[in-house]
């Protein structure tokens, strides 16, 4: 177990340290080069994957579409929550989207953070672990919506 969590570690840091954010003048985050940082995500979320003994996942579109949906979602009710400002769940919103699969879980997050420090969040909390780690899943949707003020929302949906 030891070994996962060093192997888990080492995985988080060697992405984050492909990483360089971008600041405002007020000092928050800004995304910059957004269209790798799916990819990073999708990197990091496999070493994980792969340390814990789960296959690796991929970008599938509609569950990223879900995801996006629902983060811009959340910056207009301002609260990060499963549900959408229509009353929608997690599986009301992936089956909107057109994803023929099941839905394993869905995590989300409301932060100024970066992606590698968001789902270094996510790994402390049991719950978002296993929606990480869980072996059933082989697509990942993931994205965010960045407010004029810096504050991102993520989210990140997995299915089989």
């Amino acid at each position: 177990m030891k070994r996962v969590i060093l192997l888990m570690a080492a995985a988080i840091l060697s992405v984050a340290a492909a990483c360089t954010p971008a600041t405002e003048p007020s000092g928050g985050y800004r995304i910059k080069n957004a269209d790798k940082v799916q990819i990073r995500m999708l990197d990091s979320v496999n070493a994980l994957r792969q340390a814990a003994g789960a296959p690796a996942v991929q970008l599938n579109a509609e569950l990223t579409a879900a995801a996006a949906t629902h983060s811009r979602d959340m910056s207009v009710q301002n609260r990060p929550w499963h549900f959408g400002s229509d009353g929608s769940s997690p599986l009301d919103r992936v089956a909107r989207a057109g994803y023929g699969g099941t839905l394993l879980g869905e995590n989300i997050s409301e932060t100024y953070e970066n992606e590698q420090q968001t789902l270094t969040a996510w790994l402390e909390q049991p719950a978002t672990r296993a929606v990480i780690l869980d072996p059933k899943a082989v697509d990942m949707g993931f994205s965010w919506f960045q407010e004029p003020n810096g504050k991102i929302w993520w989210t990140m949906v997995m299915g089989n």
